[in-house]
């Protein structure tokens, strides 16, 4: 199906590469407008720019640190003012620690939370007011597979991810009276830059424990958010969209 998010706006972070250029892509293959935000300038704008080849006008970049809500109004500000609107946010820019609780620092922790947590509340809390101005919209946040089950590592990442899970649901309770839906996304391992500095046996390990022996490719992530933005998900809001090979049902 074509043009599935045509005369829509989106807003997606940690757009430059990886499974947020991919959303980018596909959002604007659908017929969105989309802001891609992010901290890689250089890579996002270049994206932008091939981005608007195919669909003039469909694509901007802005740099936006989550960590600061600042940066958050401002890229809210720029998507009404370039594009008149904005009707979904897809939480994705997220960063990751292979550190367990004990050797989790201090230091390390508040930044994963920072990025990875307080991001996401803060890019629902400046968007909210835009999506009521638009009369709805969609927010999907990704978590992870690591927002559901454990993994004996990772704590950090583990129990921001978690957050997110907890924080999209009571987000949904408290939008859905302005017909903004909210729902969490969890993949497993996916070929991005995230997963470049583990090891090769610890990916192939992690990839073969699922039904379908292999890592995820962003553009399958991407197909899930498409949906959950669009219209067609109309009905679907608090849930936790699994997109992992099956991994989590072994």
């Amino acid at each position: 199906m074509a043009n599935r998010l045509t005369g829509k706006v989106a807003l997606i972070t940690g757009a430059s590469r990886g499974m947020g250029a991919a959303e980018a892509r596909l959002f604007v293959q659908e017929g969105a407008k989309v802001v891609l935000a992010d901290v890689l300038d250089a890579e996002g704008t270049r994206l932008a720019e091939k981005l608007n080849l195919g669909q003039p006008n469909h694509a901007i970049y802005v740099h936006l640190d989550v960590t600061k809500a600042t940066d958050w109004d401002n890229a809210v500000s720029i998507a009404e003012r370039t594009f008149g609107s904005l009707g979904i946010l897809v939480n994705n820019a997220g960063i990751l620690s292979l550190a367990g609780v004990e050797g989790t620092t201090e230091s390390e922790w508040q930044r994963v939370v920072d990025v990875n947590q307080k991001g996401v509340w803060l890019g629902m809390k400046a968007s909210a007011p835009a999506m009521r101005r638009t009369g709805g919209g969609s927010i999907v946040n990704i978590s992870s597979i690591y927002g559901l089950i454990g993994s004996g590592g990772s704590a950090a990442y583990h129990g921001t991810k978690g957050a997110v899970r907890i924080l999209s649901k009571t987000a949904a309770a408290e939008f859905a009276p302005a017909n903004i839906r909210v729902n969490s996304v969890h993949p497993g391992i996916i070929t991005t830059p995230m997963v470049e500095p583990l090891s090769d046996d610890l990916r192939d390990r992690v990839a073969s424990a699922g039904c379908i022996k292999r890592e995820g490719r962003p553009e399958e992530v991407a197909y899930g958010v498409v949906f959950l933005a669009s219209d067609e998900a109309s009905y679907v809001t608090g849930s936790e969209l699994v997109i992992d090979g099956g991994y989590t049902a072994l």
